[in-house]
């Protein structure tokens, strides 16, 4: 029998990143480590989410599609994607600025790296004085212009920037040019797709003191110069109710806040669904299954559980199903 699956986290050293995300989860690492991301549900092939709850634990993401197949996923997503994990699930600290970049949609990376494309949201869990990002650029553009502000060191001046606070949305479609800016603690729902092209980097050099590689030429391919919208979502939360703060081809995330209890019906939805904790903590039970979601954790609801009781003080979930 199916129940909610948590998973071991998949932690990411960024050249970018910090502590936040390992004190949070309460998992060790050295200080001098530097943690950018937590794939906590991932597909992909050489980072395989592993089950660490319950008679599964041990199991990855590939083993449990190719036993449970529509069970999990849904029949319509099992259908579509097969074994291949449709979304990559992210907590991202930027302890410092993430890279100018882009990255290319479904056709560029097919046709490049016979990878999906990556279109993708942000939700701001935390925000330090001051923060903020960029998100499409400051006025419609053409590849010539681009050129020329590249070319001439004043790129900056041709990027969007927008202040964080926590609760802010951004939806990002491939082809935005975007970076997030440090001090930011961002969740992220996305395409499966590791495929970043980078386009500045503040002149950074790796560990070992060489220049971080730039993909000018793929970047300008998958560029979409006239996106001049800062793709940040406006919504209003609604106590014990799903509210729908992104919707697209790829998937649907809505934020809902528990406080108290609320029971979830999800017989109408052919789809598994993840439930990432963005603030508080929250007890999940379905069918004798109780599992505690702390902040900056993420369960998968598979596809055949049509039911969740989630309990909590005061606790903020981003709901995402396909």
């Amino acid at each position: 029998m199916l129940y909610p699956l948590k998973f071991n986290p998949i932690l990411k050293e960024m050249i970018w990143g910090g502590q936040k995300i390992p004190q949070t989860l309460n998992v060790e690492v050295a200080d001098d480590v530097k943690i950018g991301e937590n794939f906590a549900v991932s597909g992909l092939k050489n980072d395989l989410s592993v089950v660490s709850n319950g008679e599964l634990a041990g199991k990855n993401m590939l083993e449990l599609m190719e036993t449970y197949k529509g069970e999990l996923l849904g029949e319509k997503v099992y259908q579509q994607f097969g074994t291949n994990f449709p979304l990559l699930i992210k907590y991202i600290d930027a302890n410092d600025d993430l890279s100018i970049q882009v990255h290319p949609d479904d056709e560029l990376a097919k046709v490049k790296h016979d990878s999906f494309g990556k279109t993708e949201m942000w939700y701001v869990v935390d925000a330090e004085k001051g923060a903020g990002l960029i998100s499409g650029f400051s006025k419609k553009t053409t590849a010539e212009e681009f050129e020329t502000y590249h070319s001439s060191g004043k790129l900056m001046e041709l990027m969007a920037k927008h202040p964080t606070a926590e609760g802010d949305t951004f939806f990002i479609p491939a082809g935005k040019v975007h970076s997030i800016g440090s001090g930011n603690l961002i969740a992220e729902i996305q395409q499966t797709s590791d495929i970043t092209y980078r386009i500045y980097d503040f002149d950074r050099r790796d560990k070992f003191g060489n220049p971080r590689e730039l993909h000018h030429e793929l970047a300008m391919d998958a560029m979409d110069f006239t996106d001049d919208a800062s793709g940040k979502v406006d919504y209003k939360v609604q106590n014990n109710e799903s509210v729908n703060i992104a919707s697209c081809q790829y998937f649907t995330t809505n934020m809902l806040e528990v406080k108290g209890g609320v029971t979830k019906d999800y017989t109408q939805l052919d789809s598994f669904i993840i439930l990432m904790n963005v603030g508080g903590k929250c007890s999940i039970e379905t069918e004798g299954h109780v599992i505690e979601l702390k902040e900056m954790e993420a369960v998968l609801v598979p596809a055949a559980i049509n039911e969740l009781d989630l309990k909590a003080d005061a606790a903020k979930l981003l709901e995402v199903y396909i």
